[in-house]
């Protein structure tokens, strides 16, 4: 781990591929898992997928639950073994009884959408809850998702909020529009601009164009046709049909 991380000594990928396979051979699990990562990545080892597999799944059987997520991962796409849902499934649900967010919420992903387990929408928000639970952003994204395509703006803002403030930028920008249009919170145009904003600067062309907006209207913040026409701008490089159309139209209309 010193060699990986570089405390202490140069970071040197190599002995620590060296250092981790000694102790994975005498069946250490946090080892065998953290080799398989080298072989994973080509980190100090030559890449071998096959290899990371062989070594991941030693420290699954072992019960270590990041070495069953990674299985699990392995499985779903199809990374030195056959592409298998259905194992994928399994191993997730091993690691994610354990307590492992990453493989409750990919569980929680199956069960909504049926992939390798029968479509399960009850079971789908159970795991999303459990890995929301432990601070999981896109957790918490996907149950304000679930909560507000079924009516419950209330208790889709709580789970966009915690989301949005571990910087989470789809969030940020629908509470944003939350804030806007007074859904689930009091109409606040300030708050408004406030998300809009953070998830702007993350580049989400969305929350640029609403930003725009607000700029163009002075909703939030003094009307500032040059701020909105940058925010307009920046979206359109991203293929905002809307914003593209704000463009021309600021343009066109000459209004400075």
């Amino acid at each position: 781990i010193c060699y990986y991380d570089g405390k202490g000594v140069k970071q040197d990928y190599e002995k620590a591929a060296e250092w981790y396979h000694k102790s994975a051979e005498q069946g250490d699990a946090d080892a065998q898992c953290k080799l398989s990562v080298c072989y994973y990545e080509g980190e100090g080892v030559k890449q071998d997928y096959e290899k990371a597999l062989e070594w991941c799944r030693k420290a699954a059987e072992q019960g270590l639950a990041a070495a069953q997520y990674n299985l699990g991962i392995c499985y779903e796409y199809g990374t030195g073994v056959k592409q298998n849902y259905e194992k994928a499934a399994e191993w997730y649900l091993k690691s994610a009884e354990q307590g492992y967010a990453t493989a409750q919420y990919n569980l929680g992903v199956y069960y909504e959408y049926g992939i390798g387990v029968e479509k399960n929408s009850k079971k789908a928000v159970e795991w999303y809850l459990k890995s929301a639970e432990q601070g999981y952003a896109t957790a918490q994204f996907n149950l304000g998702n679930y909560y507000y395509s079924r009516g419950g703006v209330l208790e889709a803002v709580k789970w966009y909020l915690k989301a949005a403030e571990q910087g989470y930028a789809e969030a940020q920008c629908i509470l944003g529009n939350c804030y806007y249009n007074g859904k689930g919170v009091q109409q606040d145009y300030k708050k408004a601009v406030k998300w809009h904003h953070k998830a702007a600067e993350q580049g989400h062309a969305e929350a640029q164009y609403n930003l725009g907006f607000c700029y163009e209207k002075g909703k939030g913040v003094k009307e500032n046709y040059e701020k909105a026409e940058e925010w307009y701008r920046e979206a359109a490089a991203q293929g905002h049909e809307k914003a593209i159309k704000k463009v021309k139209w600021l343009c066109d209309e000459s209004i400075y």
